[in-house]
């Protein structure tokens, strides 16, 4: 398989009400990334992005035909401090 880029892995965060809500009470974020990305991946890209450390990635393809990588941070990283790096906030 080849080796994805950083900037093509991540597409951009998701925003929504659901999205601040997990951010809030179980410390993740939400990210549309690249159909062909696997979880190994985007937990590489995260961390070298934000330079933070991800504890878990799940995924999921919506209907819409978007994957979306659900990323748990580690305790000492807040996911708020991502989102505000992100503008989220």
């Amino acid at each position: 398989m080849i080796k994805m880029e950083i900037d093509q892995v991540i597409k951009h965060p998701l925003s929504t009400e659901k999205s601040i809500r997990l951010m809030e009470s179980e410390n993740k974020l939400i990210f549309v990334v690249d159909r062909r990305a696997n979880k190994k991946e985007i937990k590489e890209a995260i961390e070298k992005e934000f330079k933070v450390k991800v504890d878990k990635v799940n995924v999921m393809n919506s209907i819409k035909g978007e994957k979306r990588a659900y990323v748990k941070f580690s305790a000492e990283n807040p996911a708020i401090d991502v989102a505000t790096q992100l503008g989220l906030m």
